[in-house]
């Protein structure tokens, strides 16, 4: 597939850097602004590892996008569900803002794949904002990369 800009340019980018995350469960307070004009395709390399006094830990990421290069607009992805079809009714669908949650199996980092995300081209700018959700009192640490096409 052809890169829309260059093969080294904004392929890869760090949407949050290995750290701790933010205390009582509070989401990233300034989640890393990643330009993505042109591509169709995102794909999250996700990576949490449970503080070693948690109980439960856990992880939960939003993502945000913008159809702007700047601004502070963002809009939430989302869940969609398909409601029933019946023959001569209309059908009423379900659509919510969605954040993403991962639980902890073991003490040690784990790691995951998230995506692709469709972003059709029309996405000028993305972040990823993630949160402890387990054990909000022991927070453990996440690191996410971001590769487009």
């Amino acid at each position: 597939m052809p890169h829309p800009i260059s093969t080294t340019y904004l392929d890869v980018q760090a949407a949050r850097a290995l750290a701790a995350l933010p205390a009582a469960g509070a989401f990233d307070l300034t989640p890393t602004e990643m330009p993505c004009p042109g591509f169709d395709f995102v794909t999250l390399y996700i990576s949490y590892n449970e503080d070693a006094g948690a109980t439960d830990g856990a992880v939960d990421i939003r993502i945000d996008v913008s159809p702007d290069s700047t601004g502070a607009v963002w809009h939430q992805s989302t869940a969609y569900s398909v409601g029933l079809v019946a023959a001569g009714a209309d059908t009423i669908s379900n659509m919510q803002r969605e954040e993403l949650s991962y639980q902890a199996v073991g003490a040690d980092a784990e790691y995951w794949v998230y995506g692709p995300v469709d972003l059709r081209g029309t996405v000028e700018r993305m972040r990823v904002a993630a949160q402890e959700s387990g054990d909000v009192a022991n927070p453990g640490t996440c690191e996410i990369e971001a590769r487009f096409q």
